[in-house]
């Protein structure tokens, strides 16, 4: 008996010396000079796809030191705004969409506002005249910063410290990464607006050209993320951080004052959500033309066989053309803040309405946007996006934006982030396209305190109450479209999440009327579209639609688009 006792005695301590052992095996670090693009893991407890692969990496690192999804996607959104500048940002704003393993839905409106000094006839010139570069390039573009007032909202449903979670970022602006080709590319090309809109000399412009493999080190940046870290959302939105942006503000004649910062809050809303034969599909609400275009078509298309018309068929693409196109006549005429305008969503997201605005739907004829107007009611492309599932079944989907590509391509001096050039998401003067070719009306005018309309749709899809798929896209009016497609793919034409992501887009919103279809588009199906009245007009790529899908057997498929860095993680 003895001897069994100190066999027991010693197994026991054997076994709990190696479980300690197990529990403290430290997790590897992100190493920022090397690093790799992966497009498509299989994992089984959690994942991350963002627009770079470091900031996929310390998303994943937040899941394996105990943290959720919501803690993933601070971490992901704060590190995208060291490494991948152009979008991710704490200049700009976004909105979130979750999915909690409790089955509690979330959406967190961190959009921008205008400023107090803002007003609808901002842009005009003395004969009325819009002038669009006031509201893209430069100071007076910007309107008050939402993200990090996001951050902090979102981390009541967090695990960890913000103090952990925004370490990384501020490790990588301190020391530095190495660029890609991408980026080296996108810096170039970017210089001469950096060095013509900018007050002081900024991280982003260096003597030559950047090249790949270059570091890029920022470290006003790095100090601003510390004032965030040690005084939490105080350390942005007052003290010496909102003494520099009113500071840039006076030098470039901006008009974002203290006061503004000190008084801008994220929202939570009310999500939007609605059934699409059997599946539940949870979207942002207004200011997100997504929260109302994506039922709407996906209602207009509820009751046709698209299924057995095929992907990308002659009939599939027609009808889905025409369904955008009258989607987003009325995101023309009807939609803007819903704080400032009655925006008749009920009528609009009903399906009744629906099959009201397909009863001129004629298979195998063009529509013409001049007749096919905003339904009759009586009442950058540059943004990110990332998706996150964790081991629980907690889910996140968050698109943020600087607007353009950099923003407003002016950085704060001393603070060393870009501020966003949102202003031009409102509409400047009815009728005048903004840089994407939306028009827009009253509901979308500029008003003091006020946010701009967006086309951001981060997008979740239920199967069974339980989280199938995490999608979202940049790529501004063409985002709906493209969330729009992917579920499609998806639901309809049963892809996985790579053929979801990387098979052709096209794009239509109403005005132009014009179909934009990538370069790879099925030549085809572009030619049939032509022969029934279409103007078809090839572009570059459309969006960069990160995705991931719950499989059959429990797994996690993630998938980072084929059109950019995009970067897909998890373990």
């Amino acid at each position: 008996m003895r001897s069994y006792f100190l066999f027991f005695t010693g197994f026991t301590l054997l076994s709990s010396a190696l479980s300690a052992q197990k529990a403290i095996t430290p997790i590897p670090k992100i190493d920022a000079f090397h690093y790799t693009i992966e497009k498509q893991i299989t994992c089984t407890q959690g994942a991350v796809v963002s627009a770079h692969p470091l900031a996929s990496k310390v998303g994943v690192l937040m899941l394996k030191k105990g943290g959720n999804a919501i803690d993933a996607s601070i971490a992901t959104q704060l590190a995208l705004a060291v490494v991948y500048p152009g979008a991710g940002n704490i200049g700009g704003g976004g909105f979130m969409v979750a999915r909690l393993a409790n089955g509690r839905n979330l959406t967190l409106d961190y959009r921008e506002k205008a400023p107090s000094k803002a007003h609808k006839d901002m842009y005009l010139n003395d004969q009325g005249n819009a002038i669009p570069s006031l509201s893209m390039d430069g100071h007076l573009a910007a309107g008050v910063p939402g993200t990090i007032a996001g951050l902090f909202a979102a981390h009541k449903y967090a695990k960890l410290p913000f103090k952990t979670l925004i370490q990384p970022a501020i490790d990588l602006a301190e020391k530095g990464f190495v660029i890609t080709a991408a980026e080296a590319r996108s810096l170039n090309g970017t210089k001469n607006d950096f060095l013509r809109l900018n007050t002081q000399p900024t991280a982003f412009v260096k003597e030559g050209t950047w090249k790949e493999g270059d570091t890029l080190i920022q470290k006003e940046l790095a100090e601003t993320l510390k004032r965030i870290r040690d005084f939490g959302q105080k350390g942005f939105y007052e003290g010496k951080t909102a003494e520099l942006i009113v500071a840039e503000m006076n030098r470039g004649k901006g008009i974002i004052s203290l006061e503004d910062l000190k008084s801008y809050q994220a929202k939570f809303r009310e999500p939007v959500v609605f059934n699409y034969k059997g599946f539940e599909i949870l979207t942002m609400p207004l200011p997100s033309s997504g929260g109302i275009l994506l039922p709407q078509m996906m209602k207009m298309i509820a009751d046709k066989p698209i299924k057995e018309y095929g992907f990308q068929t002659p009939a599939s693409v027609q009808l889905m053309v025409e369904v955008e196109r009258r989607a987003y006549a009325d995101r023309a005429k009807f939609l803007g803040d819903p704080d400032f305008y009655k925006v008749p969503v009920k009528t609009l997201t009903s399906d009744a309405y629906a099959k009201e605005r397909m009863k001129d739907f004629e298979p195998n004829k063009a529509g013409n946007s001049k007749d096919v107007g905003a339904g009759q009611i009586k009442e950058s492309e540059e943004t990110t996006h990332l998706s996150i599932i964790d081991k629980d079944g907690n889910a996140v989907a968050v698109t943020t934006t600087l607007n353009g590509g950099y923003g407003s391509r002016t950085v704060v001096g001393g603070a060393g982030f870009l501020l966003n050039n949102e202003m031009d998401d409102f509409s400047v003067k009815p009728g005048v396209p903004n840089m994407y070719g939306a028009v827009g009306a009253e509901a979308n005018a500029i008003t003091a305190g006020k946010r701009m309309l967006s086309s951001m749709t981060p997008t979740i899809v239920l199967k069974n109450k339980k989280v199938y798929l995490v999608a979202g896209t940049p790529g501004g009016t063409t985002i709906t479209t493209s969330v729009f497609q992917t579920l499609v793919n998806v639901l309809e034409f049963d892809m996985s999440a790579a053929d979801a992501v990387n098979k052709p887009k096209f794009h239509h919103q109403w005005l132009p009327d014009v179909v934009f279809v990538e370069n790879d588009f099925n030549v085809e199906t572009k030619k049939a579209l032509e022969q029934m009245g279409y103007k078809i007009l090839n572009r570059g790529q459309i969006g960069r639609t990160e995705v991931i899908k719950r499989l059959p057997n429990g797994k996690i498929e993630a998938v980072g688009d084929r059109r950019g860095d995009d970067h897909a993680e998890g373990y």
